[in-house]
């Protein structure tokens, strides 16, 4: 539409407009069956009920280890890769696996998912025939200043800059790198899959752009969750993103006012109608900016861009909560003092998943956490991972905490104690999947 038709659309009557959300409406998945992990107890333990799962003896880390796993993720963390400049990052991740021996494929997911590389899967032999995926991002939101300087203190890892450190997700990634360093010499108990995804950060499009049948493995985890160790993801929301651009008219702001149309007016009263934070239990909804406008202040604004999203375990919900702000978008479109045009485009970024109470990759990865000393506590949460995408393409995917904390704020830190913590309980589950 061009401006001309623009002005002369917003002369015309105006009636009220409702939308929908295209695509039917979801219910809430059908719990996981973890096809293939039947076994995975083994029949000794299935044959316990309801024990608990013991996990082999796992040695810890060395003193050489430990002060590797330190320098390592301080390394990655002062690579700055916020979502879309991950190159350099995943170069790093490369050579460290070079130096291993280690032979890796990187796919060409990047353009697509709008990273500056693509995911990078290694494969490593293992004593069982069983495979298993771990998960890690190499991206990170955007960093305020650019730079990252980690620096240790108080026992835990922190930016010495007003900023994110990065350890959503660095942590994991060092993790899965020292592991792989343990087992290049020693072996390991089950055939892995490490897999390093771009772009996890902006809807996860690094892992949804992935070729499910590059993976090899039944099933996998993830170790992407802000809370302290023992936490275990049993459920995850369904994600919906909203853009909406409104189109008013430009006038003098102090000749002639009236002749304008305010975009921003308009934006400003959608936003105070919606329904925003918590909803109810299960959902969320968010303004996450609103950009419109511009330097001129003897300017009637005569656009407004209008982000947000909506989240919830049950699909029709967010699907619901999402209408309404579409709803509420539109009634302020149709206010004669700020009547504008409306473009509104809704994606659901990624699905909601539920898993089975008594799933095995959930078992494993309770005694694992025993094992190392660990309480596990089954958490259903409202943030989305990799394990959201992965679940939807097929591939049963448990989300693991990691014990970081303050992911995407300025106090973001790590301890030293769960960062090498992370690397024994993964050692324990291999063990417990590989039983």
């Amino acid at each position: 539409m061009t401006s001309a038709e623009r002005r002369a659309s917003l002369d015309r009557p105006r009636q009220p407009r409702k939308s929908t959300i295209d695509g039917t409406r979801r219910s809430l998945p059908s719990p996981l069956p973890f096809a293939g992990l039947t076994d995975l107890a083994g029949p000794e333990r299935r044959a316990q009920g309801d024990e608990p799962l013991t996990s082999r003896a796992v040695r810890p880390g060395s003193e050489l280890e430990r002060r590797r796993l330190n320098e390592l993720f301080a390394a990655l963390c002062a690579i700055v890769s916020p979502t879309g400049s991950e190159r350099a990052c995943m170069d790093r991740v490369i050579a460290e696996l070079r130096g291993l021996g280690l032979e890796h494929e990187e796919d060409d997911a990047g353009p697509r998912a709008g990273a500056g590389a693509g995911n990078l899967l290694v494969r490593i032999p293992g004593r069982a025939a069983r495979t298993v995926l771990l998960c890690a991002h190499v991206d990170t939101v955007p960093v305020e200043g650019g730079v990252v300087e980690p620096e240790l203190a108080d026992g835990g890892w922190h930016n010495a800059r007003p900023a994110v450190l990065g350890a959503d997700n660095k942590a994991a990634v060092a993790g899965l790198l020292a592991l792989a360093r343990r087992v290049a010499v020693e072996g390991s108990p089950v055939g892995l899959e490490l897999l390093f995804t771009v772009a996890e950060e902006t809807g996860l499009a690094g892992a949804r752009a992935l070729d499910r049948s590059w993976l090899r493995a039944e099933f996998g985890y993830v170790f992407d969750h802000a809370t302290p160790i023992g936490e275990v993801i049993v459920a995850a929301p369904a994600s919906y993103h909203l853009a909406a651009d409104l189109f008013g008219r430009a006038a003098h702001a102090g000749i002639r006012p009236e002749d304008g149309r305010s975009a921003v007016l308009a934006a400003a009263r959608a936003v105070a109608a919606m329904p925003l934070g918590r909803i109810d239990e299960q959902t969320t909804a968010n303004v996450a900016s609103i950009h419109g406008g511009g330097a001129g202040t003897n300017v009637v604004p005569e656009r407004c861009r209008v982000v947000g999203e909506t989240r919830s375990h049950d699909e029709a919900r967010a699907e619901a909560a999402m209408t309404t702000l579409v709803d509420r978008l539109q009634d302020a479109a149709n206010v004669p003092v700020c009547a504008c045009d409306l473009d509104v485009t809704v994606q659901r970024v990624f699905a909601a998943y539920r898993h089975e109470d008594d799933a095995p990759a959930l078992r494993a990865a309770e005694a694992a956490l025993r094992a190392c000393g660990h309480t596990p506590r089954r958490v259903a949460s409202g943030g989305g991972s990799d394990a959201n995408a992965l679940v939807e393409a097929g591939l049963p995917v448990v989300n693991l905490a990691n014990g970081t904390q303050g992911a995407h704020q300025p106090d973001e830190r790590v301890s030293v104690a769960a960062l090498e913590g992370m690397v024994d309980v993964t050692m324990a589950l291999l063990e417990e999947c590989a039983t």
